[in-house]
């Protein structure tokens, strides 16, 4: 099913019933999940959570609701949010199961972009309905976060039954369900760390390295540049490469190289990492010629090795 087939307002046979609310792990995920399901109507009636950060993320999004041990939350709510982090989440499943936490009929949803439905197996042969919502969002723990699920894409996968009300709840949440197949889950989610994650990395690399150079505001310096470049990364993919390692500029790589060397050593190796990554992509997509692109593979063979030692010339780099 496409993720556009409701982009007209929801039939009401096609609304789950307004269903109590519960969430096991105040993180930064559950509590802003389970405040823009009650924006929708829902009610969300209990929450688990153990660190201070849990308490204080709980009573900001979900005030007055109570703060109880996971199975209290699942005896309490009709819809449960397992929002804990992906290790933990078999373990966590396996437990309320076996001490009969579980009860026939519930929904449980877990928020994690590693899984499928699979790992919630032993609640299903307690009775339960399974369903994998994984919003692709990065969160910040306050009331932005419910704000930016409007028009946020969730990975979900269900069983065939359950696909509607999956839907159903994404959409009220403001979010387009993504249909992932269960044995697709983690290629999907590490494609999304690959963007997200590393992405917060190397920016904040960048503003460290800017602010050595001298710039003041290098979060000022980077807003519109950073903006433009996934702008056009998106509509354009590939086509849309720049800077000196598309164009085969092996001198100034070489000059890269040697300053991050020697202000800021511990990222030579992420920045010569993507170099040949952006290299392979660019000469498959022949923006690179191959006689700039052997000088340019020489530098970063160089590159990569420990200072002071040999390193591969252009030649063993090929």
């Amino acid at each position: 099913m496409n993720a556009t087939t409701h982009k007209e307002p929801l039939d009401a046979r096609d609304r789950p019933a307004r269903l109590t609310v519960g969430v096991v792990g105040a993180g930064r995920v559950g509590p802003a999940l389970a405040a823009s399901l009650a924006l929708a109507g829902h009610r969300p009636v209990a929450v688990s959570g153990v660190s201070d950060a849990s308490v204080r993320r709980a009573a900001a999004l979900l005030p007055d609701v109570p703060l109880v041990p996971p199975a209290e939350v699942l005896a309490r709510a009709e819809l449960v949010l397992l929002t804990v982090p992906d290790d933990a989440l078999p373990g966590l499943v396996e437990g309320l199961a076996e001490t009969g936490a579980v009860r026939p009929g519930q929904l449980i949803v877990h928020t994690s972009g590693r899984y499928g439905t699979k790992v919630l197996d032993p609640a299903l042969r307690a009775g339960a309905l399974p369903l994998a919502l994984h919003p692709a969002m990065t969160f910040t723990g306050t009331s932005v976060d419910v704000q930016r699920l409007a028009g946020c894409s969730f990975g979900v996968t269900a069983p065939e039954q359950l696909r509607l009300a999956a839907e159903a709840l994404v959409i009220e949440m403001g979010g387009e369900p993504e249909w992932i197949a269960e044995e697709s889950r983690p290629l999907y989610h590490a494609a999304l760390a690959l963007g997200a994650n590393h992405l917060v990395t190397l920016v904040a690399q960048s503003m460290e390295l800017l602010r050595t150079a001298g710039v003041t505001a290098p979060d000022r310096m980077l807003g519109p540049l950073l903006g433009a470049a996934l702008d056009n990364a998106l509509r354009s993919g590939d086509a849309a490469l720049t800077g000196p390692v598309a164009r085969g500029d092996a001198g100034t790589v070489a000059a890269h190289i040697g300053e991050l060397r020697a202000h800021a050593p511990q990222t030579v190796a992420g920045y010569v990492a993507m170099a040949r990554a952006t290299a392979d992509r660019a000469l498959a997509h022949g923006m690179l010629k191959p006689e700039s692109a052997e000088a340019l593979l020489g530098v970063l063979a160089d590159g990569s090795a420990a200072p002071g030692s040999t390193g591969a010339g252009p030649e063993e780099s090929r």
